[in-house]
């Protein structure tokens, strides 16, 4: 006699599961983990979202001023923008270049593909740059130099680079063209270059916020991973001592009840001896099935529902030659722990006590399934054999009757017309 359940030793994907970490490299910019986030995790990259969210819409007014900057900085500089010639030009780049910038401050903008953010940003420096070259002396470098601080803080680094150190010596060319001096060239791609520098610099000090916080929330995670991994070893340490103890103690007291059930037969026993070593097998038995649970809840085997209830009443058909019908009415649901294993374990009991004391009856389960509750019920008719002997306790129904009390239900057992019925009924 053994209180092993299938599946129950510690090992396997049930162990090295509690030891899987889910630390992974933080994710930031465009890439994207395939694996699901925790939690934590989760609420870590939501508040860098809502941080970078909140940095944009701080920065969105300085862009509305930076065009009004340009479009008057225009309006002043010669040839003012128009409609024939190089005012026309001017018109063309300085529409342009509004409308990229427009376009680029918006709040869904950085949501938008990578091919359209670069086509924006690209036109948005080609339109500065055109700016500079037709009006030498108007707002030449800052229109280039937004695009060059909306590349590097919108797109992955070596394209925001690439487009970034283009316009900047397209400027540099353009300014020197239209007969700018050295000093006013090595200035227009100073300011450039350090608008550059410091969008490279925010971009870091967000990232780097950003992937601390994931990082936290990791770690976080792994440490409650490990604790659990520990806790999960000490249950099978516990389990494993559990099982080889009881499993020894309870098998030899079985079998010396077994021998003395016998012995007494034998010899004739008074009735009272006989039924103390009934009782003494059923606490027994009563034991083994306890331990059986305890070691599997400790193992972190699950708990059966009534999803396994066909497979509980199959049992009973092979193992006690019962005759059992289960039926189902109303949908089926999945319920919550506690209701689904009082219900299971009131099959459970009410077969075994048919099993006990009406060996032949027919018995019909049945679970209803209504909006508010959940009931379960075993009949069983009368039995034209007689009980069977060393099986008989009286202890199981109240024992379920406080179980599913515990889970919120109620249960009722009484004689019918035609045999027994137990009736057990659930919230939801």
């Amino acid at each position: 006699m053994s209180i092993d359940a299938p599946g129950s030793r510690p090992s396997g994907p049930q162990q090295r599961a509690g030891r899987r970490s889910i630390v992974r490299p933080a994710v930031t910019g465009s890439q994207q983990s395939s694996a699901p986030d925790s939690e934590r995790v989760a609420e870590a990259r939501a508040r860098a979202q809502e941080r970078l969210h909140r940095q944009r819409g701080t920065l969105r007014p300085l862009g509305w001023a930076i065009l009004l900057v340009v479009v008057l900085g225009s309006a002043n500089s010669h040839p003012a923008p128009g409609l024939h010639g190089k005012a026309l030009g001017v018109t063309l780049a300085l529409c342009a270049f509004a409308v990229t910038l427009l376009i680029a401050v918006r709040d869904g903008f950085p949501e938008r593909s990578i091919g359209l953010q670069v086509a924006v940003i690209a036109v948005m420096g080609a339109a500065g740059v055109a700016i500079a070259g037709l009006q030498f002396k108007g707002a030449d470098e800052i229109a280039a130099g937004v695009a060059v601080f909306m590349a590097i803080t919108r797109l992955p680094f070596n394209v925001g680079v690439a487009i970034g150190g283009a316009v900047t010596m397209a400027l540099g060319i353009t300014t020197a063209a239209a007969g700018g001096s050295s000093s006013a060239v090595a200035a227009g791609t100073l300011v450039t270059i350090l608008l550059g520098v410091v969008a490279q610099f925010l971009k870091q000090s967000r990232e780097s916020q950003d992937q601390t916080e994931i990082l936290l929330a990791q770690l976080e995670d792994a440490h409650d991973e490990q604790a659990g991994a520990a806790a999960v070893a000490e249950r099978g340490r516990i389990a494993g001592e559990l099982h080889d103890v009881l499993a020894h103690a309870l098998s030899g007291a079985a079998i010396q009840l077994q021998g003395a059930r016998k012995l007494a037969e034998r010899e004739h026993a008074q009735a009272p001896l006989s039924e103390a070593i009934d009782r003494a097998s059923e606490l027994v038995k009563d034991g083994l099935a306890n331990a059986r649970q305890a070691v599997g809840t400790l193992r972190g085997d699950a708990l059966p529902t009534l999803a396994q209830l066909p497979a509980l009443i199959d049992s009973y058909k092979a193992d006690m030659n019962l005759d059992v019908t289960l039926r189902i009415e109303g949908d089926a649901r999945t319920l919550q722990a506690d209701p689904g294993l009082a219900l299971y374990r009131a099959a459970q009991e009410a077969l075994t006590n048919v099993a006990r004391y009406a060996p032949s009856a027919c018995t019909t389960v049945t679970v209803r399934y209504e909006p508010a509750r959940t009931t379960l019920s075993v009949d069983n008719g009368a039995s034209a054999s007689p009980p069977r002997e060393g099986m008989g306790g009286g202890r199981g129904l109240r024992g379920l009757r406080e179980r599913i009390e515990q889970a919120g239900g109620t249960m009722s057992a009484g004689a019918t017309p035609d045999g027994w019925r137990v009736e057990i009924e659930v919230p939801a």
